[in-house]
C-alpha cells in the first residue's frame, strides 16, 4: 500500500453519517493494526460531507506514549491538568515563547468545544493535551508536534535519543530500575 512513501500520510475514512447503532465499529480498532504496519501513517480521521462532521483522530501508539511522558513531565503539580502557568511553562520550553493569557483561554476553548473532557477545573487533561496534537496533525501542522517531540528527547523514530537516557546506575542483586519511557502510563 505506503511501503516507500518518505512523507507523512493522514487517512480519512469517509462516511461517517453512515454509521449507527447497528454498525458500531471504533477506528481506533480498525486503525490500530494499519498504523502498526505502515509507519508513515501519522493519524487518522473521520468525516461525513455530507454532514459537515469530522471527528476522532487516532494518533500512533508510540507517539501517544512520547506525549503521555511529555504530560506528565510539565504537570509540575502532579493533578492530572496542565493549568494556565504549567502551559505557559510547556510552551516556552518547546517555542520559546510565553502564551498571552487570551491565548491560553483560545486553547482550551478550543479543546472544549471538540472535546468536553479535554478540560477541567484545573486546566487541560491529557485527554485534551493528545486531542490538541492530533488537531495540529489534522490540520497539516506537524512541525508543532515534532518540535514538541525533539525538545523532550525523542529522534525521528519516537524513541529517547542515547543522549536522554538515564545513566546507567549501580544497583543491588535485590533492586530494580526502569526506564519511564518503556513504561505503560
Amino acid at each position: 500500500m505506503f511501503g516507500q512513501v518518505k512523507v507523512p500520510v493522514i487517512v480519512v475514512g469517509c462516511m461517517l453519517d453512515k454509521r449507527d447503532d447497528q454498525h458500531p465499529v471504533s477506528l481506533e480498532q480498525v486503525m490500530s493494526p494499519i498504523m502498526q504496519q505502515f509507519r508513515e501513517i501519522e493519524t487518522c480521521i473521520e468525516c461525513s460531507a455530507l454532514n459537515h462532521i469530522q471527528e476522532q483522530q487516532v494518533l500512533r501508539p508510540r507517539r501517544v506514549r512520547a506525549l503521555k511522558r511529555i504530560f506528565i513531565l510539565c504537570d509540575h503539580d502532579r493533578d492530572g491538568a496542565l493549568c494556565d502557568a504549567e502551559l505557559n511553562d510547556f510552551q516556552v520550553k518547546c517555542f520559546n515563547a510565553p502564551l498571552q493569557p487570551s491565548e491560553i483561554v483560545g486553547i482550551k476553548r478550543v479543546v472544549q468545544e471538540k472535546l468536553r473532557e479535554g478540560v477541567d477545573d484545573r486546566g487541560l487533561t491529557l485527554t485534551g493535551f493528545l486531542f490538541l496534537h492530533a488537531l495540529f496533525i489534522e490540520k497539516g501542522r506537524l512541525e508543532t508536534t515534532w518540535t514538541v517531540l525533539r525538545k523532550f528527547g525523542y529522534n525521528n523514530e519516537i524513541r529517547l535519543r542515547d543522549d536522554q537516557l538515564p545513566l546507567p546506575i549501580k544497583r543491588y542483586p535485590d533492586q530494580a530500575s526502569c526506564l519511564l519511557d518503556e513504561l505503560e502510563y
